[in-house]
Parts: C-alpha cells; structure tokens; sequence
C-alpha cells in the first residue's frame, strides 16, 4: 500500500484525525484483537479502536494519509470496510437484510428435508429411500448455496489473506456434509445427512441475524437523539432579510430567528429577546428554563414562548447534542462476557476438533477401513460436535428469561443485558421520571370553587408544562372555567387576562426557593399554588428489594439540589445533584475504577452517554426515544420494581447459562470418544445434534416459572 511515513513520535496528537469504517466482517474477539493490534503497524496510523457491537472501527491517523489507504489497509487484513460518513444508512442494514432472508431459505429448507428424512427414518429403503434422497438433495443444495453464502464469502476473504475465523470451519463442515450426502445419493447409499448440514446452517443465521437486530436498535438510539436537532434555521442577513437553510449549512457566528415552538438547530448565545426553553433533554429538569440575552441555549432544545435572535456558537458535530451522540456510540461497546466466553470457546474448539476428524479419517485408513468408511467417521465428528448447544446455552436462557420480563412489565431490548445486569453491585437512579413520575401534579385542595374556575379559565390558554398540569388537576375535580378575556402570555413570567373586570394572572413567583410553583393573583387577592412530582408509588419497596440483592442505590440527577435531596432524605440514600452529562458519564467511570459494576437508571436524554456507558442500563417507559434506545431494557408503567425483578431474573438466567454450558460441555466429552471410535452414524450424529441443542433449549425453559411469568 502506497502512504507517506510514519508521523514522528513526537508529533502532537492534535495534529492526528480520527476516521470511522464500517466493518462487517468483524465475528468475534481475535477480529478485533487483529484489527488493534495490526493497523497501527502500518504507516501514518497512530491507533485503532473497534467497537464489535456497531461493527465499526475508529482509526487515529495522520491527515496527509490517502483516503484509500485506510480501506486498503483494512482489506489486507481481510476485512471490507467502508467509510461511515460514506454510508448514511450503513451497509449494516444491507447485512441484515441478507441474513433474515437467509435465515428465512434456511428455515424453508430445514423443515422440508427433516419432514422428507421422517420417511427413510422410519424404515423406508430401496426406490423410495433413493427418491426421498434425491429430493431432499433437490432442496438441499440451492439453499445451502444461498444460506451458507455469509460464511462461505466470509471464510473465502480470510483464507485469501492467509488468516482463519470461525466461518472457516464452519464452511467446511457443511461443505463435506453435503459433498458426502450429494454421493451417497448419486452411488444409492443407505445414508445422506442434508438434514444437518441446513439445521447447521439455520441455528448459526439465528444466531448472527438477531445480533444484527440488536445492533441496529442500538444505532437508532443515536440516530433518535440527533434527529431531535431542528433540521433548518432562519438565518438573519445583513438588511433584516430572513432566509431558511438547512442545519448543515449552518457556520458559527451567524445570527439566528427562532420562533416560538421551534426546536433550535445549533448552539448558540441568546442575543435578544426572552422566552423559555424546553431544556429538560440536558438538564433532566422538567420545570422550562427562563432565556434572555447573554443566555446559552443549545441544539435540540425547543423555545417554548416567544422568538429569540440568536448567535450561533457551535454547529453541526460540534453541538452539545452531537457530543451527547458520540458518547453515546464510542461508549455503547459490546461487554457480554458470556458470549464472548461461547465465542473463544467455540474458535479454539472448532480447529481442534477438525484436526481431531483429520486424524479419525487418516487412523481408519491405516487400519484399513477404506476411504469411504474413514470420510463417514470423519464428517460425524464434525457433526456430532458441531458447538450448537454450546452456541445455544446463552441465547436460548436469554430469550425466555426475556419473554418471562415482559409478562412482567419489563423488555429486555438486548439479550446480553442480562449478563451485564446479574453483575450489577451500585444502583444509580435519576429522579425526574424516574424516581419520579415526572408530572407536575398540581396541589389544589385549598382552593375554593371560584378560585379554581378563574384558574382554569387561566391555565387552559397556555402550553406552559405548569399550567397543563394545573389544568389537569381542575378538570380532574370538575371544575369549569371561568370566562377569562383580553388573555396574553408573558415569556417566562406568566399569563394574565381580565375577568369580570378584574386583573387575573398565572404568575411566576418571586421566591424561586418555592420550587414548582405559580402565584394566582384575583385583583389584590395572591394565592401560591404548588405542585410535586410524585415518587412512584413502591420506589421505597424497590429500593429495599435492590439492597436485599446486595445492590446499593444512590441518585445522580441533573436537577436542582433541594428537590434532589429531598426525594433522597424521604428515601433515605445519598444524591448528587445538578450532573451534567460528562459529569453522569464521570462518576461511572470513577465507579468502575474502584472495581465497582454500575446499574444506570434514568429518562433524559442528558441521560443517555450514561446508560451506554453503565455496566447496564433501564429506562422507563416514559423516558425519550433516544434514552430508551440506550438503555438495555424499559419498564411499563408507574411501578419501579420491575428493576429489582430484572436484577433477581437476571442472576437466575446466569445460573442457568453456566448448567447450559456444563452439559454441552459434557456431551461432548461422552460423543467425541463414541464419533472416533465409529459406533455413530451421521445420521445418529445429526439426531445426537438436535437433543443436545433441545435439551438446553428445555433447561432454559425452567426460568419462566422461577421469574414467575
């Protein structure tokens, strides 16, 4: 590959760019280790960093480097890659696309042949056993050619750049299962065992194409996030003029008009004007936030009251929004344990036990058994110790314990949570929608019958998240309104009008100390009405379930300090308050540092670097689009317990996988011995296959009853 040299080693890293590729071919652990650790060999690049679950591959380099020189780099690895910004969509979509269909043909064509092989099962021989033969080879061969295609191209890439991966083997064992069958139905042999190599096939596709849909929700996360940016913005030109452009043309330093109920395209400084904006996607907090000139506001954000002019600070990939995403992405990694367990497991064990084959055919040829004899014994050790249970102990315990979680209120949106969740030893709880309820509830018992009416005439003209509650809680008691006229709104101080001649408002109060609260004011008459946000009925029972668990809770929000410590004095754990997202994001790390696994639980979009980085993440349902595709799983409804339950499910499920595993480790230690000493058929190998996977499918099945689903 044609680069310039190396940068120095004291070349300052500021003067290194980072570029993403998007790399499919990524299947396991030493894929990653290859990449890391080779790319940064080659010249001009400084390091590279893969991110498994998102299948892509961040790459330090010096900007002088080709721009295909990177790819080229990465394909002679043995990996196709290409760049991300280059791919809106991601070629991921197109390889998941491949593998449902593929999984689809493979299904088709399992289910035809075994219903074919019933036949010759029971006993059928001669023209029939030979024509149920041929047809299932009539079946068998396109869809092996068209379901095996994602790991025969995969194996052919790495064995053309003289590596091995796990499709390697793979490839080969379906290869020699069919080849074999294939002769054995053109010479009319007893025996053909297209059976196993599609049921191979199949469970594998499973496998891969749900970790696709795993990885594409967790992409749609981000996407989420940055789709809440406005898409345009009117810019204000030189004489006054106002024209719309797109938010990628955006350059800071222009001056921006957004109107009331605009969400702002890009950072900026509030230069003129006062409103309030919805800023609860950074803050946490669900009371709006006064603006005026000197104020900063931020992309995403919306303006609730009335126009600002704004001068734009930060745009694009620069917003806080944008920041927000990428933590979001670099630190939503793969960290399933398990899995990577099955993974290692699964690549050291298939070359030893395709050696252990070779050896089987070259033994029983010395001993004499022929050529045909020896291939036979040599394709059932591959297809009696074809790793499926092995493949099958995590996912198969995670997926009912995952069916039993949403009977329950809770969905488990990643399998591999659950590893993550059984580890969890500190709990850390936003409060606002999650603690909370995150409604304003209006406390409206002391007011009269007039009073209430006049409010509601009030509160019914505004969209003020305060005055919504207000109203709520009215019409809740029956009250009517009261024929308030001449209304008007004030940004961030009130909505006043006049009724039976009387000056009537809904006002902002002047000490702040109040918390959520409004001033009505009837003439001279003033009376405060304050609201709170409910703690979820059992938040107090959910946290004393988690400590039973040996989990510790604690709150880390980004709200005001004395609502904070007031909900954690009424649950009697420790709080921080007024976290930004870094500062979330921070005291995890810190967390992890000292040995620790966090649970993030948490609603807000400030929330979501957090629950990407946490060892596991919850999400209410309630909580944003973007917070709830970071998380690992979302309660339904107003209870909290769910996060207990999920806890204890999910501690269950681990014990479950390490018995999975036990006995797919015990068969094959029984039919390895059995499969070389040539006392089992393929046909009997393929069976042998099937119980293994069943039984640990059955031993799965035990954990809807212990969740109580």
């Amino acid at each position: 590959m044609n680069a310039p040299a190396p940068a120095s080693a004291a070349e300052p890293d500021a003067a290194l760019v980072t570029t993403r590729f998007t790399v499919p071919g990524m299947r396991c652990a030493g894929c990653i280790a290859k990449i890391e650790r080779e790319l940064p060999r080659q010249p001009g690049i400084a390091a590279a960093r893969a991110n498994f679950s998102a299948k892509r591959v961040a790459i330090r380099h010096d900007p002088a480097l080709g721009e295909e020189a990177l790819p080229d780099a990465l394909r002679d690895l043995g990996f196709e890659a290409q760049a991300v910004a280059d791919n809106p969509l991601g070629i991921e979509a197109e390889e998941r696309r491949r593998l449902t269909r593929a999984l689809g043909v493979a299904g088709f064509g399992m289910m035809n042949i075994m219903l074919l092989s019933v036949s010759v099962w029971a006993g059928a021989g001669g023209a029939t056993r030979a024509m149920f033969h041929w047809l299932s080879a009539l079946i068998a061969l396109p869809v092996i050619a068209y379901a095996g295609r994602p790991f025969f191209a995969s194996a052919w890439m790495a064995l053309r750049h003289r590596r091995t991966n796990m499709d390697v083997p793979i490839s080969i064992g379906v290869i020699l299962a069919t080849g074999l069958s294939l002769y054995e139905t053109v010479a009319g042999g007893g025996e053909a065992y297209f059976e196993s190599a599609v049921m191979l096939l199949f469970f594998l596709l499973a496998g891969r194409a749900l970790d696709a849909v795993m990885r594409d929700r967790t992409r749609a996360g981000i996407g989420a996030l940055l789709g809440r940016m406005g898409k345009s913005a009117g810019v204000i030109g030189p004489d006054g003029s106002i024209r719309r452009i797109d938010a990628r043309e955006l350059e800071p330093g222009m001056l921006v008009l957004v109107a009331a109920g605009e969400a702002l395209a890009a950072d900026g400084e509030v230069i003129e004007g006062h409103s309030t904006i919805d800023n609860a996607m950074l803050t946490g907090e669900s009371a709006p936030e006064p603006v005026g000139p000197g104020s900063m506001v931020h992309a995403g954000t919306i303006n609730l009251a009335a126009p600002l002019r704004i001068r734009l600070t930060q745009v694009a990939e620069e917003t806080a929004l944008a920041e927000i995403a990428r933590l979001m992405d670099e630190a939503g990694q793969s960290r399933s344990s398990y899995v990577r367990i099955a993974d290692r497991a699964s690549r050291l064990y298939a070359p030893a036990v395709h050696s252990l084959a070779a050896l089987a055919f070259a033994g029983w040829m010395v001993a004499g058994a022929g050529w045909h004899q020896s291939l036979v014994i040599a394709i059932t050790v591959l297809i009696i110790t074809c790793p499926c249970a092995m493949g099958l102990a995590v996912p198969a315990a995670q997926v009912v314990a995952s069916g039993a979680l949403l009977r329950r209120g809770l969905l488990v949106k990643d399998g591999s949570a659950l590893e993550r969740l059984a580890e969890c030893d500190v709990a850390l709880f936003d409060k606002t929608g999650t603690l909370t309820l995150g409604t304003p509830r209006a406390e409206i018992g002391e007011l009269d019958d007039e009073t209430r009416s006049v409010a509601l005439g009030l509160a019914q003209a505004s969209r003020h998240p305060l005055s919504r509650g207000l109203a709520a809680a009215l019409l809740r008691e029956g009250a009517k309104p009261a024929p308030v006229t001449a209304v008007h709104e004030a940004s961030g101080q009130g909505i006043a009008g006049r009724w039976q001649g009387v000056d009537v408002a809904l006002e902002r109060p002047d000490d702040a100390a109040q918390g959520l609260a409004t001033r009505l004011r009837i003439g001279e008459r003033v009376q405060t009405i304050t609201f709170a946000d409910p703690l979820r009925g059992d938040a107090a029972e959910a946290l004393a379930a988690l400590k039973t668990q040996g989990i510790t809770a604690s709150i880390l929000s980004g709200d005001r300090a004395a609502p904070v410590e007031a909900v954690a004095r009424q649950l009697g754990i420790a709080a921080q308050a007024g976290a930004s997202p870094q500062a979330k994001l921070a005291a995890l790390e810190a967390l992890k540092a000292a040995g620790h696994r966090p649970l993030m639980v948490g609603d807000g979009l400030n929330d979501g670097p957090a629950l990407a980085a946490a060892h596991a993440s919850i999400a209410p349902g309630t909580a944003s689009d973007a917070s709830q595709q970071a998380a690992d799983a979302v309660f339904i409804g107003e209870a909290l317990m769910p996060v207990a339950l999920a806890v204890g499910v999910a501690r269950t499920t681990m014990r479950i996988v390490r018995q999975n595993f036990a006995f797919a480790i015990a068969y094959n230690v029984l039919a390895v011995p059995l499969a070389l000493s040539g006392l089992v058929t393929p046909l009997i190998a393929a069976i042998a296959m099937s119980v293994s996977s069943l039984a640990v499918v059955a031993n799965s099945l035990r954990l809807a009853r212990s969740a109580g689903a």
